[in-house]
């Protein structure tokens, strides 16, 4: 039976295993790209031979950072955000850095509560998504003085740092698409707008156009779905079941455009030659659908990995100051609209 008691492993002992000064073992940790790859290596086989985990309590009391940043996003029930996450958490993990991940389901409050909890913990850093917080979340951050950076949405106005894309004009983008393949009839399919800046600025650039076009939307046809397949399916099928129905819809993103796809199958609607269907996002398997989903990229990996890097950075006291970086977008045709004959 191994003797728990005299097994515990501490700093000295690996430093010992690896043949490097303690303060170089404790650089690895801290500011692993201040010290060499092969002696960062010859640290780890020791730290996983020994199985030496840190205390990062006993760290966080000495002023040492927790390694730790705090993700708050909306859901992480589809793919809206995975890749940005992905991203995000590949991107500061490079510079030493774990992701602390939560939810909050659309509900500022909710993200004022995980905000707390994470400076609980002691999180060296935030993430959050978008531009619409509570005025509670903002005046937390602020008066905690802790580096935080908004992802997803770029705004010039942005009271924290931001690294986004500008989703009023993935609207303009989508909206003009069907207007310049001769669309006139065109139904909506988009969440919530609420306590959701991205959507809410896709929708603006969208309605813009429309005006400009003097493309007016019935009431039945201007749909609201949560973020759900299934559920963007069954409000689709009312607009499409009627006796007129549009020749085109627009969808907030591409997880409501996926539900909408299947709403047109159960009705024996071919895409495109009966219904052009567009989404926004270019998510994973946006081009695998069949047919391929035209649709708005954002750049999602782009997005997490400079956010990461933005983040880690500030933490860490190489950048200071607010920063707002905006990533380019584009336009995807692919295989699901088409000119309106």
């Amino acid at each position: 039976m191994i003797d728990k008691s005299q097994n515990k492993v501490d700093i000295f002992t690996v430093a010992r295993r690896a043949k490097v000064s303690i303060s170089t073992v404790s650089r690895s940790f801290n500011h692993p790209e201040q010290v060499n790859p092969a002696t960062r290596k010859k640290i780890d086989a020791a730290v996983r031979k020994l199985g030496y985990i840190r205390n990062r309590a006993a760290q966080t009391m000495h002023g040492i950072r927790s390694g730790t940043i705090g993700l708050v996003v909306p859901t992480i029930d589809h793919a809206i955000f995975a890749e940005v996450i992905q991203a995000f958490s590949d991107s500061v993990d490079e510079h030493g850095f774990t992701i602390l991940i939560a939810s909050h389901g659309y509900d500022l409050e909710r993200e004022y509560a995980v905000l707390r909890k994470f400076l609980e913990h002691r999180v060296d850093g935030l993430a959050l998504i978008g531009q619409d917080h509570s005025e509670e979340t903002y005046g937390l951050i602020e008066r905690q003085n802790i580096h935080a950076v908004s992802i997803w949405n770029f705004s010039d106005a942005s009271r924290l740092s931001c690294v986004g894309a500008d989703n009023t004009k993935a609207g303009l983008l989508a909206a003009d698409h069907l207007i310049e393949l001769g669309h006139r009839e065109i139904g909506l399919v988009f969440p919530r707008t609420n306590d959701n800046d991205r959507a809410r600025d896709r929708r603006i650039g969208v309605l813009s156009v429309f005006a400009k076009a003097g493309v007016s939307i019935p009431s039945q046809w201007d749909i609201e779905s949560p973020y759900s397949i299934a559920e963007a399916k069954d409000a689709a099928l009312g607009m499409l079941q009627c006796a007129h129905r549009p020749t085109a819809i627009l969808c907030g993103n591409d997880v409501l455009a996926t539900g909408v796809l299947y709403a047109a199958r159960r009705c024996n609607l071919r895409v495109p030659e009966d219904l052009s269907i567009i989404g926004i996002g270019d998510f994973k398997g946006s081009k695998e659908m069949e047919p391929g989903l035209t649709t708005v990229r954002l750049p999602a990996r782009n997005i997490g990995r400079l956010a990461g890097e933005h983040l880690s950075r500030s933490i860490v006291g190489e950048l200071s100051g607010l920063r707002r970086v905006t990533c380019d977008i584009e336009l995807i045709i692919r295989d699901t609209c088409r000119r309106n004959i």
